[in-house]
């Protein structure tokens, strides 16, 4: 299978199935002598691991994070960073029906199509569970920014039809809320609106919105590789992510250019600033100094404990009703997810833009 890399020079290579012996990242391109323990890496884990509310799968896993390789008394070594989470609580069983048949929502079928075979168990390589190495390599990449005084920090905007008021919430309430919601008041109503589609045995999607301050201008290409290409890529690689949008997005459209454009200004300490940020952060590809702003649509989780149509191997047209262990929402688990992949991008677009200029390599190597 191609396609489990991402990145230029800093890149990671995620491998592992859902009912595997485990799941693991492989991270390489990380500069020597960067901070780095177990611990950090396990606080980004326990913010995606189920069985943490009545929200998400009552599968029961401990995610405990192993370093392999790349790091000697807590820092990095330069080297290749191995990590590795082994699966604990499998029950394949559950899973055993699902070889006949294709469940609507899931890759069963064009897995199927692609490679003539399929890891039924869970979903293999398409479950929710390979992100756990998404989320390893992305507590690497928040390390190095954090050392350039760049923060990203996401959140749950909305879920279903209920939103989040950004004007009266607060980002740190996010941890306070079940569903990681900045705006309490409207956790506690999607909450009951969540419950009531569990009631239905349905499921429900929403909104992550993810705010980077901090990042400096001219990251990112002008072409191919602009800045906002690249995050939209790496967010819509998470599998339950169906759209992307960036500053105003689809608003824009809708919106005229004197309306849509950030005028320039210089403020009191004769930074270059922008009066307004429809542009989220980037212009022509690049960033542009301002906070980079970005949205990511979630869908409704597909296993759904009620009755589906759906087709066999036997080219049948059958009914089934999915078993085992699901979560009623993913959108709570999937924002560090989210910022991995942010913080991934950021970071080896920051290391590819430092060779943009001649001056600054000649800063670097002048002895």
């Amino acid at each position: 299978m191609s396609g489990s890399t991402y990145g230029t020079i800093f890149s990671i290579t995620t491998w592992g199935e859902s009912h595997g012996n485990g799941i693991g990242t492989v991270v390489d391109g990380c500069p020597a002598g960067l901070l780095l323990d177990e611990q950090y890496i396990q606080d980004y884990l326990n913010r995606r691991k189920p069985g943490q509310t009545r929200y998400s799968t009552p599968r029961k896993e401990e995610d405990k994070v192993s370093i392999l390789s790349g790091v000697f008394e807590g820092r990095t070594t330069g080297t290749p960073i191995s990590l590795v989470v082994f699966n604990e609580n499998q029950r394949s069983g559950d899973y055993s029906k699902i070889a006949s048949y294709y469940r609507p929502g899931h890759a069963d079928y064009t897995f199927d199509q692609k490679y003539g075979f399929r890891d039924h168990r869970g979903g293999g390589r398409s479950s929710g569970r390979e992100t756990i190495g998404r989320v390893a390599a992305g507590a690497i990449a928040c390390a190095v920014l954090r050392e350039l005084g760049i923060k990203v920090r996401a959140y749950t905007k909305a879920i279903g039809p209920i939103s989040a008021n950004m004007d009266t919430a607060k980002i740190d309430n996010a941890s306070l809320s079940p569903l990681s919601m900045p705006d309490l008041d409207a956790s506690a109503r999607a909450e009951e609106y969540l419950k009531q589609q569990m009631e239905d045995y349905n499921s429900v999607g929403g909104i992550i919105e993810c705010i980077v301050t901090g990042m400096p201008a001219g990251i990112g290409e002008p072409v191919f590789d602009k800045l906002d290409a690249s995050l939209a890529k790496a967010v819509m690689s998470i599998g339950a992510i169906k759209g992307i949008e960036i500053g105003a997005g689809f608003q824009a459209a809708s919106l005229m250019g004197s309306e849509n454009n950030d005028s320039f200004e210089y403020d009191e300490a004769s930074n270059l600033v922008k009066k307004t940020n429809h542009a989220g952060g980037i212009l022509g590809g690049m960033s542009d100094g301002s906070d980079i702003i970005l949205r990511a649509a979630v869908k409704p989780t597909p296993s759904i404990f009620r009755p589906q149509q759906t087709v066999n191997k036997d080219k049948e047209n059958v009914e089934i009703q999915i078993k085992g262990r699901h979560d009623p929402i993913i959108v709570p688990r999937a924002v560090v997810v989210v910022e991995s992949m942010v913080a991934i991008t950021l970071v080896d677009q920051l290391f590819v833009g430092m060779a943009s200029r001649m001056d600054r390599i000649r800063e670097f190597y002048r002895k």
